[in-house]
């Protein structure tokens, strides 16, 4: 019975250890996470440049709320959160209510708060620069989420076409196809 208890006692102290070294970590992390967060919207810019979309950026509304005569934002950008209680005003010009807020990742690495205003008649919107720890204050850690999940999802596409452009190429030059697909 003695060599239990001390074997249990062991893992306690060694599940504490492991817990006080998670809370330090934890510390560290939270303490630089705009820093996190910049180096990986620096390492996605090329991902961004293929798969971002040019974002609305004015717009006539018609009848059923449908867009015409739309204008986009030449650059490309991903969308990574929208903000549940978005800025009462725009900060270009306070006579525009924000209807829409979103938190957004440029094709140069920039993040934006994009808010969009409507009167019914006119949507446009107001790209408003911010910083990586403001992203993370004001649309929590979900744009980090977003920003991990849209580069991980982009990999297992772009393995995925490698694959089957592989599997064409055996194909045309008559090679075994089999062991293609077996990986």
């Amino acid at each position: 019975m003695d060599e239990i208890e001390a074997g249990f006692t062991k893992i306690m102290q060694r599940i504490e250890e492991t817990q006080a070294q998670g809370t330090g970590l934890s510390e560290t992390v939270k303490k630089h996470e705009g820093e996190l967060l910049k180096r990986m919207a620096a390492s996605a810019i090329p991902v961004v440049k293929v798969v971002g979309l040019n974002l609305l950026k004015i717009g006539k509304q018609g009848t059923k709320n449908d867009i015409y005569d739309a204008n986009y934002y030449t650059e490309k950008m991903i969308i990574l959160g929208k903000a549940e209680q978005p800025e009462a005003v725009r900060p270009d010009d306070p006579n525009k209510k924000v209807t829409d807020q979103f938190c957004v990742l440029s094709e140069k690495g920039k993040f934006y708060d994009l808010m969009y205003s409507s009167d019914g008649f006119i949507t446009d919107s107001f790209l408003h620069p911010i910083d990586p720890k403001t992203a993370i204050g004001v649309y929590g850690y979900d744009v980090i989420l977003m920003l991990y999940t849209a580069m991980h999802d982009y990999l297992k596409s772009e393995k995925a076409l490698v694959e089957a452009l592989d599997t064409v190429v055996a194909y045309i030059f008559g090679k075994n196809t089999d062991q293609k697909m077996s990986r």
